[in-house]
């Protein structure tokens, strides 16, 4: 297998692989266009962002700043938005349904790294997707850790750690959190 291979089956595998390397740099490369884009460009952004992802639907847009790793492995529904400081790191798939908001500074992260300190040394890495569904609201400076998979109509608080999935029609708060009420 290749590391590109390794990498989206979930397994270790080595980001400073060549391969790697490249699809990093021109994911970083169409950030900064997309972040030093007008915001009076809004085709040229939204060209951009469909550019960089691996699917959107028909409306899309983020402010900037917006970083992620790959971005090829980003998918995003109908009616995204994402508001200032969104960071996807992609090193698995992250696929968001359809009349999503992102606010700001929010955080998905599906990258990780092993727990024995002699592997993480070696600079190995994991990845664990993330889901989001349908209709979901993720609150400013809230963080998806990796494997998380949200059900529709899901409404994660400011600042939460969402560590674990959860279904559909709740709402999520807290460090780890956890259900606070359902909708």
């Amino acid at each position: 297998m290749t590391e590109k291979e390794k990498m989206l089956a979930g397994l270790h595998f080595n980001p400073f692989d060549s391969e790697l390397v490249a699809l990093r740099l021109e994911a970083r490369l169409k950030t900064e266009r997309l972040n030093q884009t007008s915001m009076a460009h809004r085709k040229q952004r939204t060209a951009i962002l469909k550019s960089l992802f691996g699917s959107t639907g028909k409306n899309v847009y983020i402010e900037s700043s917006f970083n992620c790793d790959y971005g090829i492995n980003i998918h995003v529904g109908e009616n995204f938005y994402a508001n200032f400081g969104c960071v996807i790191l992609d090193v698995a798939e992250v696929r968001i349904g359809d009349n999503c908001l992102i606010a700001p500074q929010v955080g998905i992260y599906t990258a990780t790294h092993p727990i024995d300190p002699t592997e993480r040394a070696q600079g190995i890495e994991y990845a664990k997707p993330i889901h989001i569904g349908h209709n979901c609201w993720i609150g400013g400076h809230a963080t998806l850790n990796p494997g998380v998979h949200l059900g529709d109509n899901v409404v994660v608080a400011s600042g939460a750690v969402v560590t674990k999935s959860f279904g559909d029609n709740v709402v999520l708060a807290g460090n780890p959190a956890r259900v606070i009420r359902t909708c």
